[in-house]
């Protein structure tokens, strides 16, 4: 990439800043838009935006993006806008002679009960998880659009499937958030009042696996300069915890002692999401930063972050 103009979509986003602050030490020139200026979803704008700018190499981190509570509520806008975004600027991208671009998939791309860890030919081989459906089909989508116009034009276009990620500028709101920052916010208001319990949603049996978002962001750069395929790439650690067992962790990094109960009226959603990572092993990459410490350096960003 050295030398190169380089687009972030999505830069004010958890995984586009992580983004700009992983490009900071690469010789590249950084080009960011605000979405007041160009929204993505509007197909003249962006494809103005690319005629003028002409990004060599492109990152398509920005999406619409929540916990299990908003993908299952806002069901028509998840899988409307994304959609939208993917769709102007990999056309966008393509009209406009970029070198390279690189999509964000999500694991909720993989069928609800498909078998564990995930692989990445899993995709469309079952049933999706239905709480967050409208978006999965999204993310489905814009991997198949990249896979297309690399049969179609030859174009250098690269797929990415992150697992659940987590750390600085992450969404702490109380009922769209993820779970780590709802628990991160969680627990440090019941620290605050002194509450003698905590209640986390779902039953605390599901596992997951959790990725420090300047890890992904590490992972992304080295695929941008050493990739170029059709497959679709797995960023993970290679390593889940139950739900239960996280929040324990999350407790006490946050340094509430209270009991935690759980909900189990809320859903719970896929009974498990592990990533095999072996892809990416192969590839030369794997996972610096340890979940104790990664949730440490969230929970200060916490704290420093005007949080309302």
């Amino acid at each position: 990439m050295a030398g190169k103009t380089v687009y972030v979509a999505g830069h004010q986003g958890m995984v586009g800043t992580a983004l700009v602050r992983r490009l900071a030490r690469e010789n590249v020139e950084l080009l960011t838009v605000d979405r007041r200026e160009v929204d993505l979803c509007n197909q003249a704008a962006v494809f103005d935006w690319f005629a003028k700018t002409q990004p060599q190499v492109v990152f398509l981190a920005a999406a619409k993006v929540g916990g299990i509570v908003a993908n299952n509520t806002l069901r028509a806008e998840f899988i409307y806008d994304n959609i939208a975004i993917e769709a102007n600027v990999l056309q966008a991208a393509h009209l406009s002679g970029a070198e390279k671009l690189m999509f964000f998939g999500s694991s909720c791309i993989y069928p609800k009960l498909a078998p564990q860890p995930l692989r990445e030919d899993s995709m469309l081989s079952g049933p999706l998880e239905p709480t967050n459906e409208p978006y999965a089909i999204a993310k489905i989508a814009g991997i198949k659009m990249a896979e297309a116009y690399r049969c179609q034009y030859g174009s250098d276009f690269i797929s990415v499937m992150p697992t659940n990620l987590y750390g600085p500028g992450d969404n702490y709101h109380p009922e769209w958030s993820h779970v780590v920052a709802a628990l991160i916010r969680r627990f440090h208001e019941a620290k605050l009042a002194g509450a003698n319990s905590v209640v986390v949603w779902g039953t605390g049996t599901p596992r997951r696996e959790f990725l420090y978002v300047d890890d992904m962001a590490d992972a992304c750069v080295h695929l941008m300069k050493t990739y170029s395929s059709a497959e679709l790439v797995n960023i993970g650690t290679g390593e889940d915890i139950t739900i239960a067992e996280f929040a324990r962790v999350v407790a006490e990094i946050v340094g509430y002692r209270g009991e935690i109960c759980f909900d189990a009226s809320r859903p719970d959603g896929t009974p498990r999401k592990l990533l095999d990572v072996s892809r990416l092993t192969s590839l030369g990459w794997h996972a610096q930063t340890s979940l104790k410490r990664g949730l440490s350096l969230s929970y200060e960003a916490f704290k420093s972050a005007k949080v309302r």
